[in-house]
């Protein structure tokens, strides 16, 4: 089993590369939730799980972050472009 670590700070519009953010900004949103990864996640058919209590190590704040399973099939690039791209329409 192949788990992957989607931090909000992965998509975060806001935040430079230097910053943590792994998409390009015209994919990037601002101030992604944990909630909206996982909803974005289920939506392209993995399972996911939510830990709010954790901390991405280049920031302060506990945002958390969502664990993806099963994800064995995709690169984990091709997997946060997906991730952002239904956060992206979630939001209209």
């Amino acid at each position: 089993m192949v788990e992957n670590v989607i931090w909000p700070a992965y998509l975060d519009r806001e935040l430079s590369r230097s910053e943590g953010r792994r998409v390009p900004r015209s994919s990037a949103v601002p101030e992604p939730t944990v909630d909206e990864i996982a909803r974005a996640a289920g939506q392209v058919g993995y399972d996911v799980v939510i830990e709010r209590e954790k901390t991405y190590p280049r920031e302060y704040e506990p945002r958390g972050r969502v664990l993806i399973e099963n994800a064995d099939d995709a690169g984990k690039s091709d997997l946060l472009q997906a991730v952002a791209a239904y956060v992206a329409v979630l939001r209209e």
